[in-house]
């Protein structure tokens, strides 16, 4: 997560799908941000929903409101405006920025542990999602992207767990099924849905004492924002990639 996309119309329906989890079933949430520098770029761009209430604010009310007043506040925009509101609320954040070099890593990961201690249910928010082989621990610009160790850890001490990843250049279908397979082995005892808007899929993994709550979530979900937020389960996502081949 960089602070330039606060607000944009991919953060919107982030914030919702988090909004929407809560509601369903009054999780004690934290969030890590995963936060990395601003790179000057343009991302982050896409702000004119807010000037479309009409196609917009249904999906949820107070929040399209929300964002709105804080980016008319004429405060940087930064993730701790969200936090400064009762927009998520009871969540806890873990806003210090992630750091490439490992040993830096390390101590970042331990401080977000200590953060997260309690947490029922844990987002995290990288640049781009899960690690890749070209950006390996350690390594410039490993910072974008979180570890399945991380992953496998946080997941250890009885959180469930939401993770942004970007989509790459793969038939959606076979990556939403390949990214869920593989979430799935790397936590043991979980149930794996997943959550898509127009670049990004969220992965989620519930705990067993979790898992009769899924179809609380996928309704909400599903009534609030239609076809704004695709939900995906990993027999449809597999079901999908095998009919393709």
């Amino acid at each position: 997560m960089k602070n330039q996309y606060f607000g944009d119309v991919n953060d919107f329906r982030k914030y919702g799908l988090l909004r929407a989890i809560s509601n369903a079933v009054q999780f004690q949430m934290s969030v890590a941000w995963m936060l990395t520098p601003d790179d000057g770029s343009t991302d982050g761009k896409f702000t004119a929903y807010l000037d479309a209430p009409v196609a917009w604010r249904s999906h949820d009310p107070e929040l399209f409101d929300g964002i709105k007043a804080l980016m008319n506040s004429g405060a940087p925009r930064s993730v701790a405006l969200i936090e400064s509101t009762d927009l998520l609320p009871g969540t806890t954040y873990h806003s210090t920025v992630t750091p490439d070099p490992a040993s830096e890593r390390d101590s970042w990961f331990q401080n977000l542990r200590d953060t997260l201690t309690g947490a029922d249910f844990v987002f995290f928010d990288p640049d781009n999602g899960i690690e890749i082989q070209s950006r390996p621990y350690g390594r410039r610009k490993s910072s974008k992207f979180v570890f399945w160790r991380e992953l496998e850890t946080i997941w250890s001490t009885g959180s469930s767990l939401l993770i942004y990843q970007h989509f790459i250049r793969e038939k959606r279908e076979k990556f939403v099924g390949r990214m869920l397979a593989s979430l799935r082995e790397r936590t043991r005892g979980s149930f794996v849905e997943a959550f898509s808007t127009s670049h990004v899929v969220f992965l989620m993994a519930l705990q067993s004492r979790h898992q009769n709550l899924h179809a609380s979530i996928v309704g909400t979900v599903r009534r609030r924002w239609g076809d704004q937020i695709v939900h995906w389960s990993l027999a449809d996502a597999q079901q999908v990639a095998v009919a393709d081949t």
